[in-house]
């Protein structure tokens, strides 16, 4: 069910957003019928396509039909049905569709618990160390040239009078495993969160990268990371497709016949392909934003969990935007992390981190929000490293669009500075035996 006040969406762009994405991609989706037709008072508007069977999961369903029932001017419901074989009763089960009287509000009710790893003892000792038993929180930055390059980070360190102990990373299929990256890291007595996204850097190839994982043709990267991971042997803290609920993801469910199962298959079948290749040094961090692009009801963020067998920590992500795009708005601080808080710490039993977050200096006082922010962090009780992403995202024509870097200015640097030495961190996880910096 769907409510479109108070939203920028409408019925009309439901529709039409609804099919535009997966069906783009011609190659694994074909239409097989669409109609609109009247159900009494009601207009339903009926897609069934066929999408390329995949060898998981293991009952693949790939015939799909979704019917949206328009109530009126903003409101609608929608059936998404999917079937191993060619659908034949749904249209039974659309004309049964009837309006009844609400008589509860619904709610979601579980709650989600994590389960106990084989992981090494210093891998344990890591997670036991930040996540368990400081309730001081440890402090992270995404600087683009590091750990590959310290030389922008120490510079920045100086003038903060503050070293980051963990430092946010990104990778895609085309890359190489990050052996000199990580050893860089550890040399420095930093820890690293590795984001996996599985994507492609050629946006042409982007169009299909999702299924390709689970027909295993990108397998021999997955074991090149896998051995590589295994071999390293120090923890780390790997972010397998974050943000997956936002539609400028390619492995968003946008792109997959809006079926947030095949995200969640996907997920599982990396996590088992890690664990098969006896890796025991990777705690895995699920981290969806806290707004879903789309925000519809088919595409809410926990319809991406792929269950507490796979997470180990959740990641909660909010950036304050700023107003430099149409559609965006200023977000304080306060106006993000309560509600996802609340949310996260209602249903999660697991350890709470930002894997990233920061504010826009377009359209407020972004020194302010800094100050603001730090006030307010200790709130968070259950939130135990926060990584600052200390970049830049470009419009279309090479411009700064969201400016994120917190030595944008003097007065968003010493902000930060200042709400730092007022931070107590945490005492440093010693180096795993045998691996200490030079």
């Amino acid at each position: 069910y769907d409510d479109f006040q108070g939203t920028v969406h409408t019925v009309g762009a439901y529709l039409a957003y609804s099919r535009a994405g997966f069906l783009r991609n011609r190659q694994d989706h074909r239409v097989t019928h669409e109609e609109t037709f009247s159900l009494g008072e009601l207009r339903v508007h009926l897609l069934e396509w066929q999408r390329t069977p995949l060898p998981l999961p293991e009952t693949d369903r790939f015939h799909y039909a979704k019917a949206v029932v328009v109530k009126n001017s903003r409101e609608v419901y929608t059936l998404l049905f999917k079937s191993d074989k060619p659908l034949q009763h749904h249209r039974e089960i659309i004309d049964s569709f009837q309006l009844t009287r609400t008589i509860a509000a619904p709610g979601i009710h579980a709650r989600y618990t994590p389960v106990e790893r084989d992981w090494q003892e210093t891998t344990r000792e890591f997670y036991r160390h930040y996540f368990l038993e400081n309730e001081t929180m440890a402090w992270g930055i995404f600087e683009p040239a590091a750990p590959a390059d310290f030389s922008r980070l120490f510079q920045l360190e100086d003038q903060l009078a503050y070293e980051f102990s963990f430092l946010l990373m990104y990778k895609n299929l085309d890359s190489t495993f990050p052996r000199r990256e990580l050893e860089n890291a550890r040399a420095q007595g930093r820890h690293v969160v590795l984001s996996l996204h599985t994507e492609k850097r050629e946006a042409a190839a982007n169009q299909r990268s999702f299924y390709p994982v689970l027909e295993g043709v990108y397998d021999h990267q997955l074991e090149a990371f896998a051995q590589g991971l295994k071999e390293f042997g120090d923890p780390v803290l790997f972010r397998l497709n974050n943000e997956m609920n936002g539609d400028w993801c390619v492995y968003s469910s946008y792109y997959a016949s809006m079926d947030t199962e095949l995200f969640t298959a996907l997920w599982q079948y990396v996590h088992r392909y890690f664990e098969n290749a006896g890796v025991d040094n990777v705690i895995w961090v699920w981290n969806p934003h806290d707004l879903s692009f789309p925000g519809f009801a088919w595409n809410h963020w926990l319809n991406y969990y792929p269950g507490d067998d796979y997470v180990d920590i959740i990641g909660l992500t909010g950036y304050n935007p700023g107003t430099y795009f149409t559609g965006e708005t200023w977000r304080p601080f306060n106006e993000i992390y309560p509600s996802l808080y609340s949310q996260k710490t209602r249903l999660f039993s697991h350890p709470l981190m930002i894997p990233e977050f920061g504010s826009n200096s377009v359209g407020g006082d972004k020194a302010a929000w800094i100050r603001d922010m730090f006030r307010q962090m200790p709130l968070y009780q259950q939130i135990r490293v926060a990584i600052w992403w200390n970049g830049i995202d470009w419009d279309s024509q090479g411009n700064p669009g969201r400016i994120y870097q917190l030595d944008e200015t003097p007065e968003t640097l010493e902000a930060f500075r200042q709400g730092l030495s007022e931070t107590k961190p945490p005492p440093l996880f010693p180096a795993a035996a045998g691996n200490e910096p030079p």
